[in-house]
């Protein structure tokens, strides 16, 4: 069985659409203070482009785990 793992970041735009970050394989274990950090850095400085608008607020952050296994 593989197991994958996805820090999911979703951020607010200015157009008021939600827009998502996904992390694969992030560092064991996930940091709260340190992923809350991160995510008020990307709205303050504005590092990403996105065609729903620039990043205005932090919505929430996931972590996602998947597992999966070969049939054949």
């Amino acid at each position: 069985m593989a197991s994958k793992t996805v820090l999911q970041l979703e951020f607010m735009t200015d157009l008021n659409q939600r827009v998502r970050l996904n992390l694969p394989n992030p560092k064991q274990p996930v940091d709260n203070q340190a992923v809350q950090q991160a995510m008020d850095l990307v709205v303050s400085k504005n590092i990403f482009a996105f065609p729903q608008g620039q990043v205005v607020k932090k919505v929430g952050a996931t972590l996602v785990q998947t597992d999966s296994t070969s049939l054949a």
